[in-house]
């Protein structure tokens, strides 16, 4: 006997059923909209690109690198990954078209790529997402950084979530890297692992975080000085906290612990984490980065953007009772015959439905009427037309409401335009 294939889908990814894609389908018009109402264009890359893209000293978080990417050698004898993130696949066609992009700059572009990262499933977390991305390029101003962060803001406010709900924590690269050499750490190096050490801050004990520091700087007592440097949460005089308080956005903190884990930021970082107890944690994070075209061979051109991932998106609706409870792209109209003989009857009449700009089904199974009916209850179908003998010789017809159980009787033209 041949062995049965498994339904489950491959581990870490997700099979969408129609309820699940209309979720999703949700989801990606609120972002799109967001986008578009702050003038970002969308665009695309494939899901393939050369390793070498991602293995570029500066150019990505090493860990996902050495552990996270799905990469394998293809029949041409080339190296290649299915992308982990869409920023360097951004980075790579502005470079590569920069000439012809730079008299339009700012450049505002956003994409929803699928991604591919071989990690440990949790929730809200799989091998295969999809992701909002959103990028500017070729200013660097600290009103673009406010204007980035704005738009994320901006899409949960449209999912409407309320103020309380989730909270912006903001950092800046560069002045954590003036802060350190101020305690006297010059080398670079350093300075980058002790950045990888914070960005595991908020994932281990204070003890632990404390023993992991002073091991990367070989010193107790400067270790602990870093830790109450980072851990102060006055917030100065950022210039990002004080522009977001002035167009309204105030559920925002200064977070020095904050370290975003790629190696490529310059500038300010920032997270938008859930502010309920249900262990959402980080729902969308992003930051500047000023080199990363340069890996190109082409200008340092300045860019500065955030990812958001559908699952945790779907989560935080999910928790906060965010999502609309008809989100279903079924049919409105269900054609049903009355037996057999009229099943092509039914597919003129439903053609003639739709060109009044309703979704229309038909049932031309072998069920009884009276149990067709009863499946377009189930499925909550707004109404249906039966098809039998004296419809089509009259070319008169019968809609029935099923959420009032009432008739209306016409042509289609009467009943549907």
């Amino acid at each position: 006997m041949e062995q049965k294939l498994p339904t489950d889908p491959y581990k870490g990814v997700r099979d969408f059923y129609p309820a699940d894609m209309a979720i999703q389908q949700y989801i990606f018009d609120v972002w799109s909209h967001a986008a578009e109402s702050f003038g970002f264009e969308r665009y695309d890359a494939s899901i393939l690109e050369p390793s070498i893209l991602y293995k570029a000293k500066g150019a990505q978080n090493e860990e996902m690198v050495n552990d996270q990417t799905y990469t394998f050698v293809d029949r041409g004898d080339r190296e290649v990954t299915l992308r982990p993130e869409m920023t360097p696949s951004a980075a790579r066609m502005i470079a590569g078209r920069w000439r012809e992009l730079a008299p339009h700059a700012p450049i505002r572009w956003y994409s929803m790529p699928s991604l591919y990262r071989y990690e440990r499933t949790q929730r809200g977390r799989f091998r295969e997402h999809w992701q909002l991305n959103c990028d500017v390029f070729g200013v660097n101003d600290v009103s673009i950084d406010i204007e980035i962060i704005a738009l994320a803001y901006h899409i949960f406010k449209n999912f409407g979530a309320g103020d309380d709900m989730f909270r912006i924590h903001i950092n800046n690269r560069a002045t954590m890297d003036t802060a350190y050499r101020a305690l006297g750490i010059t080398d670079s190096d350093t300075i980058m692992a002790i950045t990888r050490v914070n960005d595991r801050k908020d994932k281990i004990t204070d003890e632990e975080y404390l023993s992991t520091l002073a091991l990367t700087v070989g010193d107790q007592s400067l270790a602990l000085e870093i830790k109450r440097m980072v851990e102060t949460t006055d917030g100065g005089d950022n210039q990002v906290v004080a522009g977001l308080a002035q167009l309204g956005i105030t559920n925002v903190v200064l977070d020095r612990s904050l370290a975003r884990g790629f190696d490529y930021y310059t500038g300010t970082i920032f997270e938008i984490k859930d502010t309920s107890n249900e262990g959402l944690k980080t729902l969308a994070g992003g930051g500047r980065y000023d080199n990363l075209t340069a890996l190109f061979g082409s200008d340092n051109v300045s860019g500065i953007g955030f990812g958001m991932g559908d699952a945790r998106m779907q989560d935080f609706l999910t928790v906060h009772n965010l999502l609309p409870t008809d989100l279903s792209t079924q049919a409105e109209v269900v054609v049903m015959s009355f037996d057999a003989s009229f099943n092509m009857e039914a597919q003129k009449v439903a053609s003639v439905i739709r060109t009044f700009g309703k979704r229309v089904a038909t049932d031309v199974s072998t069920k009884r009427l009276g149990d067709k009916i009863g499946r377009a209850v189930e499925r909550n179908v707004a109404s249906i037309v039966v098809v039998g003998e004296t419809e089509t010789a009259s070319n008169s017809y019968t809609r029935k409401d099923l959420a009032t159980n009432t008739e209306t009787h016409g042509t289609l033209q009467e009943l549907f335009a």
